[in-house]
């Protein structure tokens, strides 16, 4: 997936291009001038003047001889992870998070602090949120940086257009962290939690090798987030994946865009909760968070309390309708459980299924259901994936390192 998808990022020159390829060829693993040669469709001299400027800008190193065969060993290179670092940044409705990882992914810095998002309101979150990614990031200057955010996002223009669990509209979130971080606001890309979570299943969870993934994230509402062939469909407003109004209960409660029986009314954690304990009931604690309340829910399925049992039947029930209509509608490969819904998957993927079965359009249902194995880490795993993608789609943006040796 390119960087470039959300239109941040300039054309770049041909040379750009040919070190942006050997870059990524080397995600999997060593290769050696030759080898790079021929998977990348360049010649022996070209790859040799690339890997030499890629090595002096530190982003990748020797890796020993590759032996075998009768000829002279080959030397390899290989991609030099902790070179450069992406930074991936969560505004959720009780918490913020961020999360450091290098160039293989590996996570190197993550932290989460809980708040009242809503009550800080944009200005206060957006200082909260850049003093959570000065502690993470101490003394490094990522190459990207993505954010996540629950709600309508514009990401071409890194313009959270409305989140109603956060009270925010048009909320210009790349433009104040570029001031509070110093950075670049085109270094900075915004995008919806559920799109995210799907690109983070896609590269590292449930979606690994699956061309058509469907992302369906549980929070307070309920998004959802569609990858196909790698690239985030976003629809012609970048609205795509707002799952959370098909209606599933058509004499069901008014949801609060304003229509009746919306799957949120059904499958909101708050209007699932409400299902499963009565006022004043500790399920109710803002307190104990999003995951503690969830944890508490589990733990009375599992114990068996007959309404918290119901309460999640009925949500099985009511996102079986919705994924049958988004599988007539988009035929994924495989339909995964996001967000709180992942805590909860032993008791939702097979009502899912059920669903599923029972709607077939003149064939029987082929694509999978799962579990996320991410849980409410996806959209930040997509985020950093996102943010790192920036400096694989343009290496130079990386500075020459003049005393590195040459690979």
């Amino acid at each position: 997936m390119a960087a470039t998808e959300s239109g941040q990022l300039d054309p770049v020159s041909p040379r750009t291009s040919n070190l942006a390829v050997l870059l990524r060829a080397l995600r999997a693993g060593p290769l050696s001038r030759t080898q790079l040669a021929a998977r990348c469709g360049l010649t022996k001299a070209a790859v040799s003047g690339l890997i030499t400027e890629l090595s002096e800008r530190g982003l990748v190193r020797s890796a020993g001889l590759q032996g075998g065969g009768n000829g002279r060993p080959s030397q390899l290179v290989e991609l030099n992870g902790a070179s450069a670092c992406g930074l991936a940044l969560s505004v959720e409705a009780d918490r913020f998070a961020a999360v450091v990882t290098n160039l293989d992914g590996r996570v190197v810095a993550e932290r989460t602090e809980t708040a009242d998002v809503a009550a800080l309101g944009l200005h206060r979150s957006m200082d909260e949120l850049a003093f959570l990614a000065r502690t993470v990031l101490l003394d490094d200057q990522p190459v990207g940086v993505t954010v996540s955010v629950p709600g309508l996002v514009d990401s071409a223009a890194a313009v959270l257009r409305f989140a109603p669990t956060l009270r925010w509209r048009d909320a210009e979130i790349a433009d104040l962290l570029a001031a509070r971080l110093g950075l670049p606001a085109d270094a900075i890309a915004v995008d919806n939690e559920a799109n995210l979570g799907a690109v983070g299943e896609a590269v590292a969870g449930a979606g690994q090798g699956v061309r058509e993934l469907f992302y369906l994230s549980g929070g307070t509402g309920v998004g959802g987030g569609l990858v196909s062939g790698g690239v985030i469909l976003r629809g012609a407003r970048g609205f795509a994946g707002e799952v959370g109004h098909i209606t599933v209960d058509p004499s069901g409660e008014q949801c609060q865009c304003g229509r009746v029986g919306c799957l949120e009314t059904k499958a909101g954690l708050n209007a699932v909760l409400r299902g499963a304990a009565s006022p004043g009931d500790p399920l109710h604690d803002p307190a104990l968070g999003v995951d503690g309340r969830v944890g508490l829910l589990k733990h009375r399925v599992q114990r068996g309390d007959q309404r918290a049992v119901a309460a999640v039947s009925e949500l099985g029930v009511a996102l079986g309708v919705a994924v049958s209509t988004v599988v007539d509608v988009l035929d994924p490969d495989v339909v995964v459980l996001g967000g709180y819904f992942a805590e909860l998957g032993e008791w939702l993927v097979e009502p899912v299924r059920r669903e599923l079965s029972a709607r077939p359009l003149g064939h029987e249902p082929t694509c999978r259901v799962e579990p996320s194995p991410l849980g409410t880490t996806a959209p930040l795993r997509g985020a950093a994936h996102l943010a790192t993608e920036r400096l694989f789609a343009d290496p130079t943006l990386v500075p020459f390192v003049t005393e590195e040796a040459p690979a």
